[in-house]
């Protein structure tokens, strides 16, 4: 299995010397519906605490309006009746005004939120990790044109990539009993099929997948427990460092979890 290699350390330390000391580059944090919010705002602020970020822009639903101070690095879009991202060219705008975003969720699972987040998803031209339940929504809808292209990345559980591969009637499958061997097989396959990128965590192991090559580092090596590692910062970890390495996605998704 010359395209599996299970890591005990952090071979990758040289890539933290291309984050640069000046701040660069702009990130958004979308996500949010008129009751749930938190999360993003705390994805957001861990980003701009602990990477040289010239920016951070939370895109939520202007929903959100009245409950959330008039900042400048808020930028409110259309939303539905139940307070999430309707469609609107300027969700599908906001998407192409930031050199990294991250979809977070918190999203209503309706139809219109389904289309909206999809289109500006299967459009985007800059790097987008979506994590969370934005990746269910995105199984839900218009799975196998998100998955062409190539600048998406899924921070999912086996589960939802379960999910997923369902949707697209993938003929290889997920089960959480699968042992971390099949798991990389299946990755290995998955990402030589589909140009996107995947990070999932199983049996203790979080495995970053590109281009048929996948990579598996102990959790425990990250400093995360299970349920934290769905929280939204390892998935700001590896925004961050990806911001800065592009074109090594698992070689710098690996050096943004390893502690």
């Amino acid at each position: 299995m010359e395209y599996f290699e299970k890591l005990e350390k952090n071979p990758y330390e040289d890539l933290k010397w291309n984050v640069p000391e000046q701040k660069q580059g702009i990130v958004n944090v979308i996500g949010g519906n008129g009751q749930s919010f938190r999360t993003e705002v705390k994805v957001a602020e861990f980003l701009a605490d602990n990477y040289p970020v010239q920016e951070v822009r939370m895109v939520m639903p202007d929903a959100l309006k009245g409950k959330l101070p008039p900042l400048p690095n808020f930028m409110f879009v259309p939303s539905t009746d139940s307070e999430s991202f309707a469609e609107s060219q300027e969700l599908l705008d906001s998407f192409g005004g930031s050199d990294y975003n991250l979809v977070l969720g918190d999203l209503s699972h309706n139809a219109v939120t389904g289309r909206a987040v999809a289109s500006a998803c299967k459009n985007a031209e800059k790097m987008t990790l979506l994590t969370r339940d934005a990746v269910d929504l995105i199984a839900d809808n218009m799975p196998e044109r998100v998955l062409m292209n190539e600048n998406i990345i899924f921070v999912a559980s086996v589960a939802q990539l379960q999910k997923l591969l369902r949707a697209v009637y993938y003929p290889k499958m997920l089960v959480m009993t699968s042992s971390l061997v099949q798991v990389a097989e299946v990755l290995h396959k998955f990402t030589l099929s589909y140009p996107v990128s995947v990070v999932t965590l199983h049996n203790e192991q979080v495995l970053a997948a590109h281009n048929g090559v996948v990579k598996a580092v102990a959790l425990s090596n990250t400093g995360y427990s299970p349920m934290m590692f769905w929280s939204g910062e390892a998935a700001a970890k590896i925004v961050g460092m990806n911001l800065y390495n592009p074109n090594r996605l698992v070689e710098a998704t690996v050096c943004g979890l390893v502690r």
